[in-house]
């Protein structure tokens, strides 16, 4: 949706005076109220004054966007207001706030705040731009101006009704990273600009947390020269049967953008041909090796999983916070009020589904839709410690494999039915309908059954082996460890190095060792702060659009994602990652030293009220911080370029 088509005259004020945030905020609802979309002006001001006690929507650069999603909302609405003079709004930067547009968004409308935040942080990137928005003299020219800028940034808007006239995207791509959240956009940001500077029209599709977005339909597939996937997990590949297509990581979509494009614009990339299956991941248009497939196929499960791991942790986490410690009683923590015990049981109930979904969603990735009952019920007997021996004797003690069981069986399953589908491939094809239904299923569950429940008790001793091992490390053992895996999240910034420290920290709640996560949250988010302080302190290392995007990065690594920092890490990899390792280390290893323990595997400086010495792991991420935006600031020398 277009931010002209959201913006009505009488909700824009050009002689904006207003000489607080507080007055800013009243002023800006009333302009909104002029709409006519909103039933409550009261209900919708307490959602925005809700939304800024979180952390200020004055983003910097002379910018406020305040938003508030309730159900007051009666139709999503704009409102633009200018303040020539400027205003203290409590911006990240610091500097007085010019630029005002407030958002209204209906309940029911998913991500379309979102939507409209990311459309105007786009637009608002340019400062010329801001400055000929603060110098308009009517709002006639305001919404031109916005219009024509929206066209400029969203060329693919502009020729929708070309490509209504059969001419369609000369390249099309689809992006999709294992978590759906940063390097899948990333990667579509990439294609999209670099098709823009070297001329080729191209769309590009995200298969993000919240769904496939900007889908490619079947007309422009058939128009298109060429197919781009840049993905680390599968995506719906039947449609581009007999299309010229390019398979590929997501981290050479932001890469090589150009490089693909090219490629795909030459005439030489290979004709795909599908083989038939869901998601077909076994094409050879990119040789694959095994070490990449069991990767993919790992985050298969592991994406799947963190919902789980995310909702439930942080459920259990808030059970902890309502109750109150009794040394008679400990075992009880976490269901000492009806509050307290509500939360946690309900936590408890979406946490235990993290090794079943793990083991099923690695298995149907492998070998499809048939696989998944069958990883699932092996993760949740690897998870549960069924063997032979405590099957018929249930006197005798469950061993649970817990998270090593869980994969080994996501793995097993999956190899498991594909092997099944070989098999049963002999059979007359009168009985292909029995296949899904009963064949795979059947055989399926009753030997990943077996199999779990033989290697159980090997697997358990392992895993009971490595839990002891982690809670009797020492003070130094466990400090380093928190170095390592501090370090690990800043090394790709959301890559295999950093999913597998994240992983680790999220196995190790399972079974309650939870400083390892609050030291891998602290390393994870120090690279977008390191960054961030960096280009607020040493704004000459810096162009004014690395400043720009430098502002972004306190929210992402306030909200403990670490991809903030990928821009700036790809831009300079020799200094940027050095000097976010060496910082994350430092966050790591002090988490560990002060005892902080984290029950969350998730949310940022929100969770830190149910961190155990809160004010140490403030500390910790401060000078790990501090110490990357230093690092950084001296290997980084002074630019002359301010563009």
């Amino acid at each position: 949706m277009k931010i002209v088509d959201l913006l009505q005259k009488q909700a824009i004020e050009l002689s904006f005076k207003p000489s607080s945030k507080e007055e800013c905020i009243n002023q800006l609802v009333d302009l909104m109220d002029k709409t006519g979309n909103i039933i409550s002006k009261e209900e919708y001001k307490k959602a925005i004054i809700a939304r800024e006690e979180l952390s200020t929507t004055g983003i910097g650069e002379g910018i406020a966007i305040p938003h508030g999603k309730t159900s007051t909302v009666k139709k999503a609405s704009l409102a633009a207001a200018v303040c020539k003079d400027g205003v203290d709004y409590d911006s990240l930067d610091g500097a007085p706030a010019h630029l005002f547009f407030m958002i209204a968004v209906p309940d029911n409308s998913d991500n379309l705040h979102l939507d409209v935040l990311g459309r105007l942080s786009t637009i608002l990137m340019d400062e010329k731009f801001r400055e000929r928005l603060i110098n308009c003299v009517n709002k006639d020219e305001f919404l031109k101006l916005i219009d024509e800028k929206e066209k400029e940034k969203f060329p693919e808007e502009s020729v929708s009704e070309v490509n209504s006239n059969d001419i369609g995207y000369r390249v099309l791509a689809v992006t999709a990273c294992p978590t759906g959240i940063a390097h899948t956009y990333m990667a579509a940001e990439s294609l999209e600009s670099k098709g823009k500077d070297i001329g080729v029209t191209i769309k590009v599709e995200t298969n993000g947390s919240g769904g496939a977005k900007n889908v490619l339909t079947k007309k422009e597939i058939e128009k298109a020269d060429c197919i781009i996937i840049a993905a680390d997990k599968n995506v719906e590949m039947a449609r581009f049967d007999g299309k010229r297509l390019i398979k590929t990581k997501v981290a050479n979509g932001i890469h090589k953008s150009e490089e693909l494009i090219v490629e795909a614009t030459s005439g030489n990339a290979p004709v795909y041909h599908h083989n038939g299956k869901a998601d077909d991941s076994s094409d050879e248009i990119e040789n694959e090796g095994i070490g990449r497939q069991i990767y993919k196929h790992l985050m298969n499960g592991v994406s799947h999983m963190l919902p789980f791991v995310i909702g439930g942790g942080i459920l259990i986490a808030l059970a902890f916070l309502f109750d109150t410690f009794d040394p008679a009683n400990p075992g009880n923590f976490g269901m000492g009020t009806p509050l307290a015990a509500f939360l946690k049981t309900t936590g408890v109930t979406a946490f235990n589904f993290m090794l079943p979904i793990l083991a099923g969603f690695i298995a149907m990735s492998i070998a499809d839709r048939p696989a998944l009952a069958v990883g699932f019920v092996g993760g949740t007997i690897a998870s549960s410690g069924i063997t032979f021996a405590n099957a018929f004797d249930s006197n005798i003690a469950k061993v649970s494999s817990g998270f090593l069981g869980a994969l080994l069986a996501g793995f097993i399953a999956g190899y498991l039915v594909l092997g099944l589908k070989k098999l049963f491939d002999k059979l007359p094809d009168s009985l292909e309908g029995l296949k899904p239904v009963l064949l795979y299923p059947f055989f399926g569950i009753l030997l990943i059954g077996v199999i779990i429940s033989l290697i159980n008790p090997a697997v358990g001793s392992i895993n009971v082996g490595i839990t002891n091992a982690l809670n009797s490390m020492g003070g130094t053992s466990k400090v380093f460890l928190g170095i390592v895996l501090g370090a690990m999240m800043a090394i790709d910034m959301g890559g295999p190095v950093n999913k597998a420290a994240y992983v680790f920290g999220t196995a190790s709640l399972a079974s309650g060792n939870f400083d390892i996560m609050a030291a891998v949250m602290a390393g994870g988010m120090v690279p977008p702060l390191a960054i961030a302080l960096s280009t607020t302190f040493f704004k000459n290392r810096y162009t004014v659009k690395d400043r720009q995007s430098g502002i972004t990065n306190y929210i992402m690594g306030l909200s403990f994602i670490t991809e903030g920092a990928i821009p700036f890490a790809a831009a300079d990899p020799l200094r940027v990652i050095p000097s976010c390792v060496a910082g994350s280390a430092v966050a790591g290893g002090l988490s560990m030293f002060l005892g902080c323990a984290l029950r969350a595997p998730h949310g940022g400086v929100f969770v830190i009220p149910v961190i155990s010495n809160p004010f140490g792991y403030i500390g910790a991420i401060v000078a790990g911080s501090v110490v990357g935006m230093i690092i950084l600031s001296i290997l980084k020398k002074p630019i002359n370029d301010n563009r």
